[in-house]
């Protein structure tokens, strides 16, 4: 077995660094630019941030949990490195392209991984008009906020909202309210992964809004746009005994 150049990255706890220095002393280090693969340590948000660095690139990401949650982790082992990225499985995943006008005329782009959010930003319920390819959808929408997530992020902030959970290779998006006033019983749209999304705020003076893709943040914004982008993509790679689907369904019938 071929042994493949390795590059390891690590957040900055002090578990993460310690665990990412032993790894090195044992495998060796390789330029993250030329290494085969890169080993991520950390939680869910150093995986994000390492796929945004890593998009496009063709290098795939092997992640060991040293965070909280670690749903997009693999269990962290020392040992046997070499051979569990040789079984390990791939999965490709595609960002969403967040384009926001702020209350000044400033467009703003950003990537998401996970999600694009929108936030009341004071006390005041935010009011929003949703359009999905051209079409209203929904005048006028009173909530704390909303959110546009992917099937690797369906299991993130949205499953928190009581969003639904899509499997990895499903070809489709969430949309799901957070805390919605009226409608009251509106509970979110599953959306075809080629939708293009609009949502307008509503009374922006007087109800403010914040517009976040994973961990860009634009205050003060008046329109969002969303769409995923299929030309820009990142790998993960996955122990073959606890693939994304696995921990779908393992999610799904958690009780």
């Amino acid at each position: 077995m071929a042994k493949p150049s390795i590059c390891f990255i690590a957040n900055s706890t002090d578990i993460a660094k310690k665990s990412c220095a032993a790894l090195i002393k044992r495998y060796g280090q390789n330029d993250r630019d030329k290494a085969d693969i890169i080993v991520a340590l950390g939680g869910d948000g150093f995986m994000l941030q390492t796929q945004l660095d890593f998009m496009n690139s063709g290098t795939p990401v092997f992640g060991m949990n040293k965070g909280t949650v670690g749903f997009l982790m693999n269990e962290y082992r020392e040992d046997d490195l070499y051979q569990r990225l040789d079984l390990a499985l791939k999965a490709t995943i595609h960002p969403l392209q967040m384009v926001a006008i702020d209350e000044d005329g400033k467009r703003h782009e950003s990537m998401a991984f996970n999600e694009v959010s929108l936030f009341r930003q004071s006390h005041q319920a935010a009011k929003l008009r949703i359009e999905i390819d051209g079409n209203e959808r929904m005048a006028m929408l009173s909530c704390d906020g909303i959110m546009v997530a992917t099937p690797q992020g369906s299991t993130a902030y949205n499953l928190s909202a009581h969003g639904p959970i899509l499997p990895l290779k499903s070809p489709l998006l969430a949309l799901t309210p957070v805390s919605a006033f009226r409608p009251r019983n509106w509970r979110g749209a599953l959306l075809p992964n080629t939708a293009q999304v609009r949502i307008t705020v509503l009374e922006a003076d007087k109800r403010p809004v914040n517009a976040v893709a994973d961990n860009t943040e634009i205050k003060s914004a008046v329109e969002v746009f969303i769409h995923e982008d299929r030309d820009v993509s990142g790998i993960l790679l996955f122990d073959p005994e606890h693939t994304w689907d696995e921990r779908i369904l393992d999610e799904q019938f958690r009780y």
